[in-house]
């Protein structure tokens, strides 16, 4: 069994181009006591703030990839 992650429990996400789309709250979150899905179009600033819960969401290399 997978064990959810709380949404809306950090300030701040690093996420990967695996991630993407992006969305807040993200898959594998607790949604019952969130906001309405939101997508943040990362790929094109390489950092979103979502608009509901104010979590940043910074996007990182991982290692052997140059497009991040």
């Amino acid at each position: 069994m997978t064990r959810e992650i709380p949404a809306n429990a950090q300030n701040r996400y690093e996420v990967t181009l695996r991630d993407l789309p992006l969305c807040c709250p993200m898959p594998g979150m607790s949604l019952w006591n969130s906001h309405p899905r939101v997508y943040l179009p990362i790929a094109e600033t390489g950092q979103e703030k979502c608009p509901y819960c104010g979590a940043v969401y910074v996007l990182v290399r991982e290692a052997g990839n140059a497009a991040a």
